[in-house]
């Protein structure tokens, strides 16, 4: 990976990613050390222009932001990096410096059932409903089903949305039973498009 530090006097800027969600997390800037401490720690640490020095994310907080993946630009002037942020990443306590919207909240609730069932909390309903088995969450995938479709029948828009969404928190469940992730239902769907092209 070639990066060119010499262009922004030996700064280049850094758009923090959420690994997960997508979500654009924060921008901060890097020199070559600060690079290299992120790489070799595997912990995102930027450049302070303010208290120059290397400062990293979470030193004080705790949330740091661990790195999964670093990309370099076109030009080898700007990076990119997918993390996992240890809590919210901006200052305020927001999810990100740029606000809380994302359309990645799926993929967070993803996470949260893989935490509910790894935590085996036996007052969690997402828990107990796994510890019954492929069965009985697939059963209520088909209810959580038939419901939607007796909703999407009527007029009643706040009770379609209640039930399109039970449906999809219960087949996220399922999709962990059967040990595949959104990202792999993604992956077919896009496949599926480009075959579709032009046609």
């Amino acid at each position: 990976m070639k990066i060119d530090f010499k262009k922004g006097n030996g700064l280049i800027p850094v758009i923090i990613q959420n690994n997960t969600t997508l979500q654009v997390l924060m921008l901060g800037y890097m020199n070559e050390e600060a690079f290299n401490t992120t790489k070799s720690e595997g912990i995102v640490t930027f450049y302070s222009r303010s208290k120059k020095r290397l400062w990293t994310k979470g030193e004080t907080s705790g949330n740091s932001l661990i790195v999964k993946d670093i990309k370099v630009d076109c030009d080898n002037d700007t990076l990119l990096i997918k993390a996992q942020p240890q809590g919210p990443t901006c200052h305020t306590g927001a999810t990100s410096c740029f606000g809380d919207g994302t359309k990645g909240f799926l993929y967070s609730l993803e996470q949260t059932i893989a935490k509910r069932i790894e935590e085996n909390n036996p007052e969690s309903y997402t828990n107990q409903l796994y510890k019954r088995g492929i069965n009985k969450v697939a059963q209520k995938v088909g209810e959580e089903a038939v419901e939607v479709i007796i909703e999407a029948k009527d007029d009643n828009k706040e009770l379609f949305k209640n039930e399109v969404a039970d449906l999809l928190y219960h087949l996220l469940l399922l999709l962990r039973i059967k040990n595949v992730s959104l990202s792999d239902i993604e992956d077919v769907l896009r496949k599926r498009g480009g075959e579709n092209v032009g046609k």
